[in-house]
């Protein structure tokens, strides 16, 4: 890893950090400075010519600020010769930008990853993103990773005989199947329309949930509204406990007091791939990391190996 060079953004120095902790590799000074006319300055601090560059840089709150400053971070590293130039972006908020469901507005998604190639990334390196159609809108190479065998790691240790999992809505159903094969686990999903950003309505839970213990799995978690839209369903089943799971944790507006103070929710679990200040948790929160994920992605990336075999489903065994 002698020809690496890995820097960081403002977003999550933090994620950044344990990541190179597990690579074995220093993170790179990056100087960022504000001018009085607003404009900022980007200087990358450290050696990029013929180098393998990796940026890390979730776009999250302020989200407008991460992205300039992750282009003009880009844009030093390609005019600091660098010999590919990756983004490590665990969390994409313009994912959710990812169609044209009325008229005369924006696909933020494709346009940001259009943005992305023009200020000089090569590659991405992304963690569930929200569709799976946002993964064609780059066009560059993308590894795109999942966060399943980490929640699926932190509930395996517990009696799984009388659990399901739930998908809040048919978009998540797929990665719910593939997260309840990991867990041994049968699934359901809501039947979800949406009206706004904050409002939702769930007019059923397919599925035998029924006196179940019930694992929510979503990628992400924003207002919560799905969530406690859910919650009401699964509360006229008479489920019996509920665990709510996801990769991205933004938990803007309250969302983690709400959620958590449900009465049949349990436990809150979500990944780092977003900061969470410490003093917004609750005792009822699990963050599980994602950065050995992340690191492992990243060095093979650099040698040349398969990332998607690594982060592959576990195969079936095979019958004598």
């Amino acid at each position: 890893m002698h020809d690496i060079s890995v820097f960081s953004g403002s977003a999550h120095p933090e994620l950044a950090a344990e990541i190179c902790a597990h690579l074995g590799v220093p993170l790179r000074p990056v100087r960022t400075q504000r001018f009085a006319n607003d404009c900022i300055e980007v200087q990358l601090q450290a050696n990029c010519r013929e180098r393998d560059v990796f940026i890390i840089q979730p776009l999250v709150a302020p989200v407008q600020e991460n992205l300039v400053e992750l282009m003009f971070m880009l844009d030093a590293a390609r005019g600091a010769s660098a010999a590919r130039i990756t983004v490590v972006m665990p969390h994409y908020a313009y994912a959710r930008s990812d169609k044209k469901d009325a008229p005369r507005i924006s696909i933020g998604g494709r346009l940001v990853a259009d943005l992305l190639k023009t200020a000089g990334a090569d590659r991405v390196l992304a963690m569930t993103l929200h569709s799976p159609q946002v993964h064609g809108f780059f066009g560059m190479p993308v590894d795109h990773l999942h966060a399943l065998r980490e929640l699926a790691g932190h509930f395996a240790h517990l009696d799984l005989s009388n659990t399901v999992v739930v998908s809040p809505d048919l978009g998540n159903a797929k990665e719910a199947a593939a997260f309840a094969r990991r867990l041994g686990v049968s699934v359901g999903a809501g039947a979800k329309q949406r009206y706004a950003d904050d409002r939702v309505e769930i007019s059923a839970v397919i599925g035998d949930v029924d006196g179940k213990d019930v694992i929510i799995l979503d990628d992400e978690i924003a207002k919560g509204s799905t969530v406690i839209e859910l919650l009401d369903r699964l509360r006229e089943r008479n489920v019996r406990s509920v665990r709510v799971a996801c990769t991205h944790g933004l938990f803007a507006a309250g969302a983690l007091k709400r959620i958590g103070d449900q009465p049949e929710v349990e436990e809150i679990v979500c990944t780092n791939t977003v900061p969470l200040p410490e003093e917004q948790r609750t005792d009822k929160l699990t963050v599980i990391s994602v950065a050995p994920a992340l690191a492992e992605a990243m060095r093979r990336i650099h040698n040349g190996e398969s990332v998607s075999s690594l982060f592959g489903e576990p195969k079936a065994p095979v019958e004598p």
